[in-house]
């Protein structure tokens, strides 16, 4: 559970410089695990999850026959559900990119860098104005509609920030760094327990490795706790009328979040993937 949050950045990462418009594979991007290769593993969105890649990698030796592109969406997956999120249901038998040719050039998807992945906050590399328009261009380009940005907007219920990384908080690494609630022992496990969680930064919610709906339910209060983020790019979800509805929802009932939540990740596990033999599923257990 510990590290639940940055095996979905990762894998997030991996498919969110999906391009629509570009048919060719492995040039449109997407599931394919060219995130392991420089230079994308070591564009500014990407700090820190060279980390991620290190905690596959006992994995990836014990299961040489899994691709790289299925195991970091497969760790996603599980992460959401072993911090009690829904269970997705995920195809795999992905093909993995074989070496940094795949990896996307920073600028190559009409923003200023990071191959196409979101901003926190102005000024927006995709040139918007404002946090609204960004999200829709960024996702839109990915084949999202309103409610797909907000639903994943939802999985920050779970994670953190560090100054250290994307420099967007003023809380870093360790004790003394840490916000109120990341300090070491907080009880911000699924399964009620402290856990053995690195110390520090600064999360959206205060229970960042339970994946429940308080992402939707505390982010509009009228007074916004210092001790938890709260972007430009998160305000525009209540603020903005055609992505509040969506928002609404989701603070009314977890159900509703977690199926609609369910069905973007599974479509973003799978932009861009090219499957062998047309993929798989795996059985129930």
């Amino acid at each position: 559970q510990n590290c639940a949050p940055i095996m979905v950045r990762l894998a997030w990462h991996d498919s969110g410089n999906y391009d629509k418009r570009i048919s060719e594979w492995p040039a449109c991007g997407g599931a394919n695990g060219s995130i392991r290769f420089e230079p994308e593993i070591n564009y500014g969105a990407n700090a820190g999850l060279a980390k991620g890649l290190k905690y596959l990698e006992p994995v990836k030796a014990k299961f040489p026959g899994v691709s790289w592109a299925d195991l970091i969406q497969m760790a996603s997956a599980c992460a959401i559900e072993v911090t009690g999120g829904p269970k997705i249901p995920m195809k795999y038998g992905r093909v993995e990119a074989a070496d940094s040719s795949a990896c996307p050039a920073e600028k190559s998807r009409g923003t200023d860098g990071n191959a196409g992945l979101p901003d926190a906050m102005p000024p927006f590399g995709c040139g918007a104005s404002d946090a609204p328009t960004h999200l829709r261009n960024i996702f839109y380009r990915m084949g999202f509609d309103d409610e797909g940005i907000v639903a994943l907007s939802g999985a920050h219920t779970i994670g953190r920030a560090f100054k250290e990384r994307s420099g967007t908080v003023e809380y870093g690494y360790g004790d003394k760094n840490a916000s109120k609630y990341t300090k070491s022992g907080c009880p911000v496990r699924h399964d009620a327990t402290s856990g053995d969680y690195m110390p520090g930064g600064k999360s959206w919610t205060e229970k960042w490795l339970s994946f429940d709906n308080s992402y939707f339910t505390t982010l509009a209060e009228k007074q916004a706790n210092p001790e938890l983020i709260r972007f430009p790019t998160d305000e525009a979800l209540f603020q903005d009328e055609k992505f509040r509805p969506y928002f609404e929802k989701f603070a009314a009932s977890q159900e509703d979040f977690f199926e609609a939540y369910s069905r973007a990740h599974k479509k973003l596990s799978e932009l861009g993937a090219k499957f062998e033999d047309g993929g798989f599923t795996l059985p129930e257990e």
